[in-house]
């Protein structure tokens, strides 16, 4: 089973199964979103992607150079949290193309606004053997153009499902990236951009290794 299909029967049975209000609140949140225009102005293809160091699940200090040595292109992933669901689905769906990413010579990241503690255990609930960065106050996904704030309307709702995304990100507030992914070269150029709004769409790994190629 690919990603996609996997998104797909995860975001069905939560429709079906969930009370009929908060799925109405959840649409009303992504079209607030949509008129807002989070992300319209992200980073894109031909921008450079900005430099960076963040602490790794292991608290460990890692810089974009860092990442890109010995590598012809690096993918990037932000994500929102080991929280999310489909987050999860897409991280271990990342992981088992890993090897074929550095057969064409790409390393891969994944970047989230949870605190290391948080990361280490997404790392080591999806078995991942990759980088996962902790990107606090989601700075960095600001600068790149994804950062925002989770809708008001769906704060109560996220707490009453025992997601408390101030403590998960050991920060007073609700910011959030939104899911993307970013193909870079090694000048830092980005050569493929992907991003949803809808947090349960994801870029399959399938089409980044079609990009890859």
């Amino acid at each position: 089973m690919n990603l996609t299909k996997e998104l797909k029967e995860k975001a069905e049975g939560f429709n079906k199964q969930a009370p009929k209000n908060i799925v109405m609140e959840m649409q009303k949140a992504y079209e607030e979103l949509v008129a807002k225009k989070i992300g319209v102005n992200s980073i894109t293809e031909g921008d450079k992607f900005p430099e960076f160091e963040l602490f790794n699940q292991n608290k460990e200090k890692v810089g974009l150079s860092d990442l890109l040595v010995n590598k012809k292109f690096l993918v990037i992933s932000f994500y929102r949290g080991g929280w999310c669901p489909y987050c999860n689905l897409e991280l271990r769906a990342l992981q088992s193309k890993l090897k074929d990413f550095e057969e064409l010579g790409a390393g891969l990241v994944a970047i989230t606004s949870e605190m290391p503690g948080q990361s280490l255990s997404t790392a080591e609930k999806n078995e991942l053997e990759f980088e996962v960065l902790s990107d606090l106050n989601s700075l960095l996904a600001e600068k790149v153009g994804l950062s925002f704030e989770l809708p008001e309307n769906l704060k109560p709702i996220y707490i009453d499902f025992g997601i408390n995304i101030p403590e998960h990100n050991g920060e007073n507030n609700f910011t959030l990236p939104i899911p993307a992914t970013f193909i870079i070269n090694c000048k830092r150029e980005v050569i493929y951009s992907f991003k949803d709004l809808d947090y349960k769409v994801r870029l399959d790994p399938d089409e980044i290794l079609e990009k890859l190629k």
